[in-house]
């Protein structure tokens, strides 16, 4: 019979026992990281801040027989941050007021800081230049006169930033597509309009 011959036993690389010491350091570290990241959303409960259109009113509108059309509206925008421990901040705000298709004014703003659990608001008169409109868009505004009040759609983006706890600084693109009926006879609307993040 004959007898088996042992091999030598075979040693693992000291390498390779520091790369598994450093990836099982950094999963802990990851499974610790994000189990403080959930707590914190539990207990702070974080809300995006919003930009709303608080108020709007239609100031005057001339059109006459040749198609030229003006308009003055005044519109309130506010920025609104409902964390009760978050500073955020505002920037690249600007939305486009038009009729029927026709740009009539674009409604920008500085970057701005709202405070905690308050919000800021931000006026704007807006006086269109005369602007000669198509006979379809003519009509339009007939059909509107006739109606007793004119429909504006208000478009456009604003960024938000505000820093939370551990979680860091967190950032959004705020979405504003808001249609304004406002009435001839010069009456406030208070839409409910905010926008939405993406």
């Amino acid at each position: 019979m004959r007898k088996r011959v042992l091999e030598p036993e075979r040693r693992t690389n000291p390498l390779i026992w520091c790369a598994a010491l450093i990836c099982t350091v950094l999963t802990i570290a990851v499974i610790i990281t994000g189990f403080a990241v959930f707590v914190g959303y539990l207990v702070l409960r974080p809300k995006v801040p919003q930009m709303s259109v608080k108020s709007a009113r239609l100031e005057s509108i001339d059109y006459d027989m040749a198609g030229i059309l003006a308009v003055k509206v005044s519109i309130v925008i506010a920025g609104q941050n409902d964390n009760a421990r978050a500073h955020a901040s505002f920037y690249k705000t600007s939305y486009a007021l038009s009729f029927g298709g026709v740009k009539l004014a674009y409604l920008n703003a500085e970057a701005f800081d709202v405070p905690k659990n308050s919000s800021r608001e931000l006026y704007y008169l807006v006086e269109s230049t005369p602007i000669p409109l198509s006979p379809e868009q003519g009509e339009t505004v007939e059909a509107a006169l006739r109606q007793s009040h004119v429909a504006f759609d208000l478009k456009g983006t604003s960024r938000t930033r505000w820093r939370i706890w551990m979680l860091g600084s967190v950032k959004f693109w705020l979405h504003l597509d808001c249609q304004l009926k406002l009435p001839l006879d010069r009456t406030t609307l208070y839409p409910k309009c905010s926008t939405k993040s993406r």
